[in-house]
């Protein structure tokens, strides 16, 4: 199994209409082959003292993938070129870790 957490920094104010590209988009990945796992999470509130925080314009995108060929085919679907050119003038930067299970 593949994790991916994706953290994205949207542009000041546009962390919601970012989300709300993401969540459009979210059933297309969950249909794909190999998709486990594909949500959006946002810092808890209210913060606990040992919390660390992404701040009011990130996420993360939590994923998990049969393996790494569907995380690559993921990659290349055109809804995620959609979504990408979409949300493009909306997002300051993204972060994004591919994982395995520690054995």
């Amino acid at each position: 199994m593949i994790h991916v957490l994706a953290i994205i920094t949207a542009k000041p104010g546009q962390r919601d209409a970012v989300l709300e590209a993401f969540r459009a988009n979210r059933p297309n990945v969950l249909a794909e082959d190999g998709c486990i796992e594909y949500d959006a999470a946002v810092d808890a509130t209210p913060p606990l003292g040992f919390q660390a925080s992404f701040g009011p314009d990130s996420f993360v995108v939590i994923e998990k993938w049969r393996d790494l060929d569907a995380l690559g085919a993921h990659a290349r679907a055109p809804h995620m070129a959609a979504y990408a050119a979409k949300t493009k003038d909306m997002v300051a930067s993204r972060a994004i870790h591919v994982l395995t299970p520690a054995a």
